[in-house]
Protein backbone atom coordinates (compact mmCIF):
# COMPACT_ATOMS: atom_id res chain seq x y z
CA UNK A 1 0.00 0.00 0.00
CA UNK A 2 1.40 3.64 -0.77
CA UNK A 3 1.61 5.80 2.33
CA UNK A 4 -0.15 8.81 2.19
CA UNK A 5 0.17 11.90 4.47
CA UNK A 6 -2.14 12.40 7.38
CA UNK A 7 -4.49 15.37 5.39
CA UNK A 8 -4.35 13.44 1.75
CA UNK A 9 -5.50 10.32 4.18
CA UNK A 10 -8.25 12.40 5.74
CA UNK A 11 -9.88 13.87 2.94
CA UNK A 12 -10.25 10.45 1.08
CA UNK A 13 -12.14 9.04 4.01
CA UNK A 14 -14.07 12.38 4.18
CA UNK A 15 -15.32 11.58 0.97
CA UNK A 16 -16.17 7.93 1.58
CA UNK A 17 -18.16 9.10 4.60
CA UNK A 18 -20.23 11.53 1.98
CA UNK A 19 -20.48 8.79 -0.37
CA UNK A 20 -22.35 6.49 2.08
CA UNK A 21 -24.70 9.23 3.70
CA UNK A 22 -25.75 11.12 0.57
CA UNK A 23 -28.26 8.33 -0.33
CA UNK A 24 -30.07 9.72 2.73
CA UNK A 25 -29.41 12.96 3.36
CA UNK A 26 -31.48 15.97 1.20
CA UNK A 27 -30.71 19.74 2.32
CA UNK A 28 -34.08 20.86 2.48
CA UNK A 29 -35.31 17.65 4.97
CA UNK A 30 -35.05 17.18 8.78
CA UNK A 31 -33.07 14.69 10.35
CA UNK A 32 -33.00 13.94 13.85
CA UNK A 33 -29.72 12.59 15.47
CA UNK A 34 -30.20 10.55 18.67
CA UNK A 35 -27.75 8.87 21.53
CA UNK A 36 -25.99 11.94 22.15
CA UNK A 37 -22.81 10.91 24.24
CA UNK A 38 -22.71 12.58 27.37
CA UNK A 39 -19.97 10.48 28.52
CA UNK A 40 -16.52 10.68 29.73
CA UNK A 41 -15.01 8.58 26.67
CA UNK A 42 -14.47 11.94 24.39
CA UNK A 43 -13.79 9.34 21.55
CA UNK A 44 -17.65 9.74 21.40
CA UNK A 45 -17.33 13.94 21.05
CA UNK A 46 -15.00 13.18 18.34
CA UNK A 47 -16.92 10.90 16.36
CA UNK A 48 -20.45 13.68 17.02
CA UNK A 49 -18.16 16.68 16.36
CA UNK A 50 -17.54 14.68 13.49
CA UNK A 51 -21.42 14.28 12.75
CA UNK A 52 -21.96 18.05 13.11
CA UNK A 53 -19.04 18.84 10.61
CA UNK A 54 -20.15 17.08 7.67
CA UNK A 55 -23.98 18.26 7.98
CA UNK A 56 -22.31 21.58 8.23
CA UNK A 57 -19.79 21.53 5.41
CA UNK A 58 -21.84 19.29 2.48
CA UNK A 59 -25.41 20.47 3.72
CA UNK A 60 -25.11 23.83 5.30
CA UNK A 61 -27.70 22.05 7.89
CA UNK A 62 -27.98 20.78 11.83
CA UNK A 63 -30.27 17.95 12.88
CA UNK A 64 -33.71 19.35 13.61
CA UNK A 65 -34.11 16.96 16.84
CA UNK A 66 -31.47 15.45 19.25
CA UNK A 67 -31.15 13.80 22.27
CA UNK A 68 -29.35 11.25 25.18
CA UNK A 69 -30.75 8.23 25.57
CA UNK A 70 -32.27 9.48 29.08
CA UNK A 71 -34.13 13.02 27.75
CA UNK A 72 -35.21 10.92 24.32
CA UNK A 73 -39.11 11.71 23.68
CA UNK A 74 -40.49 9.82 20.58
CA UNK A 75 -43.21 12.18 20.83
CA UNK A 76 -41.50 15.12 20.98
CA UNK A 77 -39.29 13.75 18.03
CA UNK A 78 -42.97 13.45 15.98
CA UNK A 79 -44.19 16.80 16.76
CA UNK A 80 -40.72 18.12 15.87
CA UNK A 81 -39.92 16.41 12.91
CA UNK A 82 -43.13 14.08 11.35
CA UNK A 83 -41.21 13.07 8.17
CA UNK A 84 -37.36 12.91 7.75
CA UNK A 85 -34.80 10.66 8.62
CA UNK A 86 -33.73 8.97 12.58
CA UNK A 87 -29.82 8.88 12.73
CA UNK A 88 -28.57 7.16 15.76
CA UNK A 89 -24.95 8.31 17.01
CA UNK A 90 -22.15 6.61 15.67
CA UNK A 91 -19.25 4.64 17.88
CA UNK A 92 -18.30 1.16 19.09
CA UNK A 93 -20.92 -0.19 21.25
CA UNK A 94 -23.08 -1.99 18.69
CA UNK A 95 -23.44 -5.47 20.59
CA UNK A 96 -24.12 -6.77 23.82
CA UNK A 97 -20.73 -4.93 25.26
CA UNK A 98 -22.30 -1.42 25.91
CA UNK A 99 -25.76 -2.80 26.47
CA UNK A 100 -27.69 0.71 27.11
CA UNK A 101 -26.89 1.73 23.58
CA UNK A 102 -27.78 -1.21 22.38
CA UNK A 103 -31.56 -1.26 24.30
CA UNK A 104 -31.62 1.87 23.08
CA UNK A 105 -31.27 1.71 19.66
CA UNK A 106 -34.06 -1.60 19.57
CA UNK A 107 -36.40 0.90 21.09
CA UNK A 108 -36.22 3.05 18.47
CA UNK A 109 -36.52 1.04 15.68
CA UNK A 110 -39.67 -0.42 17.90
CA UNK A 111 -41.25 2.82 18.48
CA UNK A 112 -40.27 3.88 14.75
CA UNK A 113 -41.17 0.88 12.44
CA UNK A 114 -41.97 3.40 9.66
CA UNK A 115 -39.05 5.39 9.25
CA UNK A 116 -35.94 5.48 8.07
CA UNK A 117 -33.46 4.77 10.58
CA UNK A 118 -30.10 5.01 9.94
CA UNK A 119 -27.13 4.13 12.40
CA UNK A 120 -23.90 6.32 12.33
CA UNK A 121 -20.82 3.87 11.82
CA UNK A 122 -19.87 1.28 14.47
CA UNK A 123 -17.95 -1.88 15.52
CA UNK A 124 -19.78 -4.75 16.03
CA UNK A 125 -19.56 -7.21 18.75
CA UNK A 126 -21.40 -10.03 20.51
CA UNK A 127 -20.83 -12.53 23.22
CA UNK A 128 -24.08 -13.91 23.61
CA UNK A 129 -26.54 -16.17 21.13
CA UNK A 130 -29.71 -14.79 22.97
CA UNK A 131 -28.60 -11.17 22.61
CA UNK A 132 -27.99 -11.36 18.95
CA UNK A 133 -30.65 -13.41 17.88
CA UNK A 134 -32.78 -10.37 19.66
CA UNK A 135 -31.11 -7.80 18.15
CA UNK A 136 -31.55 -9.64 14.43
CA UNK A 137 -35.13 -9.92 15.68
CA UNK A 138 -36.18 -6.22 16.37
CA UNK A 139 -34.06 -5.11 13.34
CA UNK A 140 -35.70 -8.05 10.88
CA UNK A 141 -39.14 -5.96 11.58
CA UNK A 142 -37.94 -3.17 10.65
CA UNK A 143 -37.35 -3.14 7.02
CA UNK A 144 -36.00 0.29 6.84
CA UNK A 145 -32.94 0.37 8.99
CA UNK A 146 -29.59 0.91 7.41
CA UNK A 147 -26.55 -0.37 9.18
CA UNK A 148 -22.97 1.64 8.97
CA UNK A 149 -19.96 -0.63 9.96
CA UNK A 150 -16.37 0.37 10.24
CA UNK A 151 -14.64 -2.69 9.21
CA UNK A 152 -14.81 -5.59 6.88
CA UNK A 153 -15.73 -8.00 10.02
CA UNK A 154 -18.34 -6.46 11.35
CA UNK A 155 -19.95 -5.74 7.90
CA UNK A 156 -19.61 -9.43 7.24
CA UNK A 157 -21.48 -10.34 10.59
CA UNK A 158 -23.96 -7.75 9.94
CA UNK A 159 -24.89 -9.06 6.28
CA UNK A 160 -24.90 -12.91 8.11
CA UNK A 161 -26.94 -12.13 10.54
CA UNK A 162 -28.99 -8.98 9.90
CA UNK A 163 -32.09 -8.47 7.62
CA UNK A 164 -31.27 -4.30 6.50
CA UNK A 165 -28.96 -2.88 4.38
CA UNK A 166 -25.47 -2.86 5.14
CA UNK A 167 -22.64 -0.52 3.84
CA UNK A 168 -19.24 0.08 4.93
CA UNK A 169 -18.27 3.25 5.87
CA UNK A 170 -15.02 5.37 8.05
CA UNK A 171 -15.79 6.52 11.30
CA UNK A 172 -17.55 9.76 11.69
CA UNK A 173 -14.24 11.63 13.57
CA UNK A 174 -12.58 11.70 10.51
CA UNK A 175 -14.97 14.93 8.84
CA UNK A 176 -13.71 16.79 11.83
CA UNK A 177 -10.55 17.40 9.28
CA UNK A 178 -6.86 18.23 10.26
CA UNK A 179 -5.52 19.50 13.91
CA UNK A 180 -3.55 22.49 14.77
CA UNK A 181 -1.59 19.94 17.45
CA UNK A 182 -0.35 21.74 20.52
CA UNK A 183 3.83 21.67 21.41
CA UNK A 184 4.98 18.11 22.34
CA UNK A 185 5.79 18.02 26.59
CA UNK A 186 7.97 14.85 26.20
CA UNK A 187 8.75 12.15 23.99
CA UNK A 188 6.76 9.50 24.42
CA UNK A 189 2.93 9.09 25.97
CA UNK A 190 1.00 6.24 26.63
CA UNK A 191 -2.82 6.69 26.10
CA UNK A 192 -4.19 2.53 27.32
CA UNK A 193 -7.85 2.08 28.04
CA UNK A 194 -8.92 1.44 31.83
CA UNK A 195 -12.40 0.78 30.61
CA UNK A 196 -14.19 -2.87 29.22
CA UNK A 197 -12.10 -2.75 26.36
CA UNK A 198 -8.88 -2.77 28.13
CA UNK A 199 -6.54 -6.27 27.32
CA UNK A 200 -4.87 -6.57 30.66
CA UNK A 201 -2.95 -4.20 32.64
CA UNK A 202 -0.52 -2.78 30.69
CA UNK A 203 2.58 -2.25 33.03
CA UNK A 204 5.11 0.55 32.21
CA UNK A 205 6.81 0.27 35.59
CA UNK A 206 10.27 -0.47 33.27
CA UNK A 207 9.70 2.52 31.90
CA UNK A 208 9.56 5.74 34.48
CA UNK A 209 9.83 8.09 31.97
CA UNK A 210 6.99 7.76 30.04
CA UNK A 211 3.84 8.48 31.52
CA UNK A 212 0.42 5.99 31.08
CA UNK A 213 -2.91 7.83 31.21
CA UNK A 214 -6.25 7.10 29.67
CA UNK A 215 -8.92 10.09 28.68
CA UNK A 216 -11.95 8.68 30.77
CA UNK A 217 -11.03 10.98 33.47
CA UNK A 218 -12.94 14.87 33.56
CA UNK A 219 -14.38 17.99 35.49
CA UNK A 220 -17.75 17.62 35.71
CA UNK A 221 -17.79 21.27 36.55
CA UNK A 222 -15.33 22.12 33.35
CA UNK A 223 -18.18 20.30 31.22
CA UNK A 224 -21.39 22.11 33.30
CA UNK A 225 -20.35 25.35 32.76
CA UNK A 226 -19.25 24.53 28.81
CA UNK A 227 -23.32 23.26 28.32
CA UNK A 228 -24.34 26.63 30.55
CA UNK A 229 -22.61 28.71 28.15
CA UNK A 230 -23.49 26.32 24.87
CA UNK A 231 -26.59 27.46 26.04
CA UNK A 232 -26.74 30.92 26.57
CA UNK A 233 -25.47 31.37 23.11
CA UNK A 234 -28.73 30.30 21.57
CA UNK A 235 -30.97 32.64 23.34
CA UNK A 236 -31.05 35.17 21.05
CA UNK A 237 -32.85 32.27 18.87
CA UNK A 238 -35.71 31.33 21.12
CA UNK A 239 -35.32 27.96 20.10
CA UNK A 240 -35.67 25.22 22.75
CA UNK A 241 -34.18 22.31 19.65
CA UNK A 242 -31.44 24.77 18.96
CA UNK A 243 -30.65 26.01 22.82
CA UNK A 244 -29.90 21.60 23.76
CA UNK A 245 -28.07 21.37 20.22
CA UNK A 246 -25.40 23.84 21.53
CA UNK A 247 -25.66 23.00 24.52
CA UNK A 248 -24.46 19.13 23.87
CA UNK A 249 -22.80 20.27 21.17
CA UNK A 250 -20.26 22.94 23.87
CA UNK A 251 -19.90 19.46 26.04
CA UNK A 252 -18.57 17.62 23.27
CA UNK A 253 -15.82 20.70 22.19
CA UNK A 254 -14.91 20.82 25.69
CA UNK A 255 -14.00 17.29 26.18
CA UNK A 256 -12.67 16.95 22.98
CA UNK A 257 -10.36 20.26 23.16
CA UNK A 258 -8.67 18.98 26.63
CA UNK A 259 -8.17 15.54 25.34
CA UNK A 260 -6.64 16.69 22.22
CA UNK A 261 -4.19 18.97 24.32
CA UNK A 262 -3.31 16.42 26.06
CA UNK A 263 -2.30 14.24 23.38
CA UNK A 264 -0.61 16.93 21.76
CA UNK A 265 1.96 16.57 25.18
CA UNK A 266 3.73 13.88 23.53
CA UNK A 267 5.83 13.61 20.73
CA UNK A 268 4.85 10.13 20.14
CA UNK A 269 2.48 7.94 21.47
CA UNK A 270 1.56 4.48 21.83
CA UNK A 271 -2.11 3.49 22.46
CA UNK A 272 -5.31 0.76 22.38
CA UNK A 273 -7.80 3.24 21.74
CA UNK A 274 -9.02 3.74 18.55
CA UNK A 275 -9.65 7.33 18.95
CA UNK A 276 -6.46 8.08 20.33
CA UNK A 277 -5.57 6.35 17.19
CA UNK A 278 -7.81 8.52 15.38
CA UNK A 279 -7.01 11.81 16.83
CA UNK A 280 -3.37 10.68 16.21
CA UNK A 281 -3.52 11.40 12.48
CA UNK A 282 -6.02 14.02 12.71
CA UNK A 283 -3.00 15.67 14.72
CA UNK A 284 -0.29 14.13 12.14
CA UNK A 285 1.03 12.36 15.52
CA UNK A 286 3.15 9.47 15.44
CA UNK A 287 1.95 6.64 17.35
CA UNK A 288 2.17 3.07 18.01
CA UNK A 289 -1.22 1.18 18.03
CA UNK A 290 -1.82 -2.07 20.02
CA UNK A 291 -5.20 -3.37 20.33
CA UNK A 292 -8.61 -3.38 22.57
CA UNK A 293 -10.32 -6.71 23.64
CA UNK A 294 -11.81 -7.43 20.55
CA UNK A 295 -9.76 -6.41 17.65
CA UNK A 296 -11.29 -3.02 16.67
CA UNK A 297 -8.64 -1.19 15.69
CA UNK A 298 -6.86 -3.24 13.52
CA UNK A 299 -9.91 -4.07 11.82
CA UNK A 300 -10.44 -0.58 11.32
CA UNK A 301 -7.02 0.10 10.44
CA UNK A 302 -7.38 -3.10 7.59
CA UNK A 303 -10.21 -1.18 6.25
CA UNK A 304 -9.49 2.60 5.78
CA UNK A 305 -7.09 3.74 8.00
CA UNK A 306 -3.58 1.36 7.60
CA UNK A 307 -2.09 3.63 4.85
CA UNK A 308 0.58 6.05 6.57
CA UNK A 309 3.31 6.06 8.64
CA UNK A 310 1.98 7.69 11.28
CA UNK A 311 0.44 4.90 12.71
CA UNK A 312 2.56 1.72 13.34
CA UNK A 313 1.05 -1.55 14.48
CA UNK A 314 2.99 -2.76 17.24
CA UNK A 315 3.13 -6.76 18.14
CA UNK A 316 3.42 -5.86 21.86
CA UNK A 317 3.79 -2.95 24.45
CA UNK A 318 7.55 -2.56 24.50
CA UNK A 319 8.07 -3.00 20.53
CA UNK A 320 5.17 -0.17 20.70
CA UNK A 321 7.50 1.83 22.94
CA UNK A 322 10.65 1.04 21.15
CA UNK A 323 8.88 2.33 17.67
CA UNK A 324 7.47 5.15 19.79
CA UNK A 325 10.92 6.39 21.05
CA UNK A 326 12.53 5.82 17.76
CA UNK A 327 10.56 8.12 16.03
CA UNK A 328 10.27 10.65 18.92
CA UNK A 329 14.63 10.93 18.57
CA UNK A 330 13.92 11.22 14.82
CA UNK A 331 11.82 14.17 15.26
CA UNK A 332 14.29 15.76 16.99
CA UNK A 333 17.11 15.44 14.08
CA UNK A 334 17.41 18.52 11.36
CA UNK A 335 16.06 17.86 8.13
CA UNK A 336 18.15 16.91 5.16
Amino acid sequence: MTLQSNRVLIAKLDDMIHDCLKDYICRDEPLAILDFPDIRNCGDSAIWLGEMAYLKRRYGKRPTYVSRIDDFSPEQLERTMPTGPIFIHGGGNFGDIWGAHQDFREKVLEQFPHRLVIQFPQSIHYNSQARLTQSARVIGRHKRFVLLVRDEQSKEFALKHFDCEVRLCPDMAFSIGAIQPKEPEFPVLAMLRSDLEKVGDADLSAYPDIPKEDWITESARRVRIAKALGAATALLDLKPTEMRLRKLDAAAHNRLGRRIRQISRGRALVTDGLHVHICSILLGRPHAVLDNSYGKIRRFMDAFSGGTDLAYRATSLDDGIAWARCKADQSFLPAA
